[in-house]
């Protein structure tokens, strides 16, 4: 994600980024939908950036809830974000619940408990997409 708002910073298409960087478009695209790099990739887009490798690494996680961007989010998706500073956040909750329900499921059995996690579950990563494809964080 990083990359891409990067890439975007300095009004860069994916083609522009390959060139600039010696890399293939592919390659481009990969990393900017999250899937690991080499080394070597970060290397040629730490360069082109003009960042530390570590940069590229590190995911921008924080919610930022100052900007016009956050205020024209769904004032539903900004309710479940209420107390809640970064994607970290909400990905530690979504795996708390499926923990939950999987050892409710195997462990104790319950008519509404077990698929109340789950669909607990299911409903924060939803979010967590909903918030990756909205760049809330």
């Amino acid at each position: 994600m990083i990359v891409k708002k990067l890439r975007d910073k300095n009004e860069w298409s994916q083609e522009q980024l390959a060139e600039y960087s010696g890399l293939n478009v592919r390659t481009i695209q990969r990393v900017e939908s999250g899937q690991k790099a080499s080394l070597e990739t970060l290397k040629c887009l730490a360069s082109v950036f003009e960042v530390n490798i570590s940069k590229l690494t590190e995911e921008i996680t924080v919610i930022d809830k100052e900007t016009d961007k956050w205020k024209k989010l769904p004032w539903w998706f900004r309710a479940n974000m209420f107390g809640v500073n970064s994607r970290r956040h909400v990905q530690i909750m979504e795996f708390t619940l499926l923990t939950i329900a999987f050892g409710s499921w195997f462990f104790k059995p319950e008519i509404i408990t077990t698929p109340t996690f789950f669909l607990a579950a299911y409903l924060t990563g939803w979010i967590i997409r909903f918030g990756d494809k909205n760049d809330a964080w």
